[in-house]
């Protein structure tokens, strides 16, 4: 059975309360749940067919992971994007990032680079027409690089840490052409497939450092995002 009145259905025969964290936390890295919005467990639990138990247990999730602040006697709200975090969990990502290439351009593997190269063309048709999608085709590229290293683990650290990032991204792809984002990760897939160690940690850390020249800009377009509002743009 499922529920769910204008929003993803809920599978009502699996624990409500995890379904309803990945939902919520999706809206908010997207920006659907706008940084700064009150949510109610009551109202979310109603949307979403279900009790208010789930809804509460998602909330505290959110909150561990700095997305919503639950304010007692107050209310529950969109967390605004944390600067200092998004620069953390780049840091982290690229620290681990730069190693996964370096393991796969040290003994090259063709049906992987066969494989990348296809997600990239898909990667190219999205960025014409859907950041969503193209977002998501993204993070399945760096998946398959952890994958592919062995490193399933490690890109558990990284998802569990980037979430203000993610929140980042998604605003910059309103702003940036995203091919440039595909341009990149051919030439993480170029310098892999010859098997250049040190040229394939350089792409994945220009990749990955883009961000911190975008961030300034995406903050000043989108201040009220941002905690510290207009100085977060500075």
């Amino acid at each position: 059975m499922q529920s769910g009145q204008g929003q993803q259905l809920i599978d009502l025969s699996s624990a409500a309360a995890p379904q309803l964290y990945r939902l919520l936390r999706q809206r908010i890295i997207r920006c659907e749940l706008q940084p700064g919005a009150r949510i109610s467990e009551s109202e979310v639990a109603m949307s979403y067919g279900v009790s208010r138990q789930p809804a509460r247990e998602a909330f505290i999730k959110l909150a561990d992971e700095g997305l919503v602040e639950i304010r007692p006697q107050r209310g529950t709200f969109v967390r605004k994007i944390s600067v200092d975090a998004v620069m953390n969990a780049r840091f982290v990502r690229e620290a681990i990032e730069a190693d996964i290439v370096k393991l796969l351009a040290a003994a090259p593997d063709s049906a992987l680079v066969t494989d990348l190269r296809l997600q990239i063309k898909e990667q190219r048709r999205a960025a014409k027409t859907d950041s969503v999608r193209f977002i998501e085709l993204d993070e399945a590229f760096h998946n398959t690089l952890a994958l592919a290293a062995d490193k399933s683990h490690a890109w558990s650290v990284v998802e569990t840490n980037k979430a203000q990032m993610d929140r980042v991204r998604h605003l910059a792809t309103q702003k940036f052409p995203m091919l440039t984002l595909t341009d990149q990760h051919e030439q993480i897939v170029d310098t892999i497939e010859r098997g250049n160690v040190a040229a394939a940690e350089a792409a994945i850390r220009t990749h990955l450092q883009a961000i911190l020249k975008d961030l300034p800009e995406v903050a000043s377009d989108w201040p009220t995002y941002f905690e510290g509002g207009e100085t977060a743009a500075t």
